[in-house]
């Protein structure tokens, strides 16, 4: 059952993973939000463990840095062991006027400079949009625990370290609400494999005003995309369960 770089047995995940980019922090949210969790991968110390939120079986598991790697995990979680949702809870930069560090934004979809999709949708453009339901349910979420969020596009990135200058204003310019460098990726992949995806990010820094978090500013805002996150996916149950 195991892949090049998933080595947990069938039936490990839950159906829903939650996924940041840093395994440690897969381990934080696991040790933190989730009840008798135990770790299922440990491959390339690319963290994943299954627990239960209220009852909700629910595994998480870190993503690494880029689409390259997000696609790998994604892919494998859906084809190999059978995930239905994806939720990526990371961070993501700022350069729009109305969007602050602390903020947490959703990506109802994800422009990007990087060819993935295009490679994927045979040379041609793929808009990479979230599933709408759970974008749907984590702004319901974040209504519900007092959080403001901005629902919009991301902007997912192929190169942190930008050498083209102008790059921040053209995007403030498009309303892109964060960026990062992971959601176009996810939901390409999710579309090729049938399975739904989500984004949820918090500001961590703005790249036009150079502000930026502290470490211990970004556990505590962090915490609140989580719970955004957990309380998404029980939403989205309770629609599943009236719609059948």
């Amino acid at each position: 059952m195991a892949t090049p770089h998933i080595n947990a047995e069938r039936g490990d995940f839950a159906d829903t993973v939650l996924m940041p980019g840093d395994p440690l922090r897969a381990r934080y949210i696991a040790e933190t939000f989730l009840e008798q969790v135990r770790e299922v991968n440990t491959v390339r110390n690319m963290s994943g463990f299954t627990g239960t939120y209220r009852g909700r079986p629910i595994s998480v598991m870190g993503h690494g840095m880029g689409i390259p790697s997000v696609s790998i995990y994604a892919k494998e979680l859906i084809t190999e062991y059978g995930v239905k949702r994806l939720i990526r809870v990371g961070s993501c930069g700022a350069v729009r006027d109305d969007v602050a560090v602390r903020d947490v934004v959703i990506g109802l979809g994800a422009c990007t400079d990087s060819g993935v999709n295009r490679t994927r949708f045979a040379g041609m453009d793929f808009a990479a949009t979230a599933d709408f339901d759970l974008t749907r349910h984590a702004a319901d979420a974040a209504a519900a625990l007092g959080v403001p969020v901005k629902v919009g596009n991301l902007f997912s990135a192929d190169l942190f370290y930008d050498p083209r200058p102008e790059t921040a204003e053209l995007l403030k310019r498009y309303g892109i609400v964060g960026v990062e460098m992971e959601a176009a990726g996810l939901y390409g992949v999710a579309a090729e494999f049938g399975a739904r995806a989500a984004t949820i990010c918090t500001v961590s820094d703005h790249i036009l005003k150079g502000e930026s978090l502290s470490s211990e500013a970004r556990a505590t805002t962090f915490d609140e995309m989580m719970k955004i996150a957990l309380d998404s996916v029980l939403r989205d149950d309770q629609a599943q369960e009236t719609n059948r």
